[in-house]
């Protein structure tokens, strides 16, 4: 998120950029989504971040000028309960609107597209094929690289450590390597939002929450190419990785924390999820995996604008697992947002105080 907005700033012309990150740029939880892109969304606002990002991973390779490893093998949600079906064909409805080429098919044309999906049991699926994966260190170095040519300094390992706030606007952040002076800030911190905007004054309701994958030994014969696969009921997801699979699934029971520690038992619950659903991938050996952060808020829906109280800070997180995937199309906004010009999306609806007054935006359903 910071280097797209980085990017996106520097493009524009704006000069004395510098982003600051407490470890090495990609280290934190951008180093550690699934890398899924899609516009496969129930509300229009995020259809439109998801569309226009995927726009721009497609068109990354000229601008801003690196190759991100984009497969648009599509994403393939299966649904075993009616209502979910109901829900899922009034997205493909809602999706149709805004031009994406979703829809909602049988079980049998589900297994055709991914040879590991059981049809026992299976309603249907929704699927558009213009959704899949990127890398997205990749695309966090592209987007770095082209910003630094563009004249933006990068302050990695460089830790924040307060800011000076004179009468409504932040006038110093300091670090433990000096003071820089600034006109603007912008929070892209993640799941450490809280703590940032807390410095300043700024209350952003942002939690973190541990998020754990895993991936399969090299399969023999090679896994065939496949949809990014959820088995909604479970929230548990596969998808093809250099030469096996990459394994994930949201641990309901995982308590709030920013503890990143890898802990293979969560496993258990995916292969119990995938039984059924999947029962050669709930099967499969693993070899390694990792943790990361979402960054979530009280809706699910990303917090994205500038402050009330402190005018000159302007924030972009709580994504909810969203945040690749939504980057190229913040990077954007945040640009118009500190250049006073409207958005190309209106995100009026993700400002933070949405939950102090009493307004909150309609909660996402596809939280993957």
């Amino acid at each position: 998120m910071g280097t797209s907005i980085a990017f996106h700033l520097a493009e524009a012309g704006v000069r004395d950029i510098v982003v600051v990150e407490r470890g090495a740029l990609g280290g934190g939880s951008s180093g550690k989504p699934i890398g899924g892109v899609r516009a496969q969304f129930s509300d229009p606002l995020n259809i439109e971040l998801g569309q226009r990002s995927l726009r721009a991973f497609a068109e990354f390779p000229r601008r801003p000028g690196a190759r991100i490893g984009l497969d648009t093998v599509g994403y393939l949600f299966l649904l075993t309960d009616p209502r979910q079906v109901a829900e899922f064909e009034d997205g493909v409805r809602t999706q149709h609107k805004l031009g994406v080429p979703s829809r909602m098919i049988g079980p049998e044309e589900a297994r055709a597209l991914c040879p590991y999906v059981s049809t026992d049991g299976l309603l249907a699926a929704a699927h558009s094929p213009a959704d899949g994966h990127a890398r997205p260190a990749l695309v966090v170095q592209g987007y770095a690289r082209a910003a630094a040519l563009a004249g933006a300094v990068f302050a990695p390992h460089t830790t924040v450590t307060g800011m000076d706030v004179a009468g409504d606007r932040v006038t110093v952040v300091h670090t433990d390597h000096g003071p820089v002076s600034c006109a603007a800030v912008v929070c892209a911190a993640g799941a450490w939002s809280a703590r940032v905007g807390a410095i300043a004054g700024v209350e952003l309701p942002v939690r973190p929450l541990k998020r754990q994958l895993a991936f399969t030994v090299p399969l023999t014969p090679a896994a065939p190419r496949i949809p990014v696969t959820i088995d909604f009921a479970s929230s548990a997801y596969f998808h093809n990785s250099d030469d096996g699979l990459l394994l994930g699934l949201a641990d309901p029971r995982q308590p709030e924390g920013f503890d990143t520690t890898w802990t293979p038992q969560w496993l258990d619950l995916f292969r119990a999820a995938l039984r059924l659903r999947a029962p050669a991938v709930a099967r499969m050996e693993t070899c390694r995996g990792w943790a990361g952060l979402y960054e979530v808020t009280p809706d699910h829906n990303a917090l994205l604008g500038r402050s009330t109280a402190v005018p000159n800070f302007l924030y972009a997180t709580g994504f909810s697992g969203h945040g690749f995937l939504q980057a190229p199309a913040v990077g954007e906004i945040v640009r118009d947002l500190h250049l006073g010009r409207r958005p190309c999306v209106d995100v009026a609806p993700l400002d933070a105080d949405r939950f102090r007054t009493g307004y909150a935006s309609r909660p996402e359903a596809h939280v993957v």
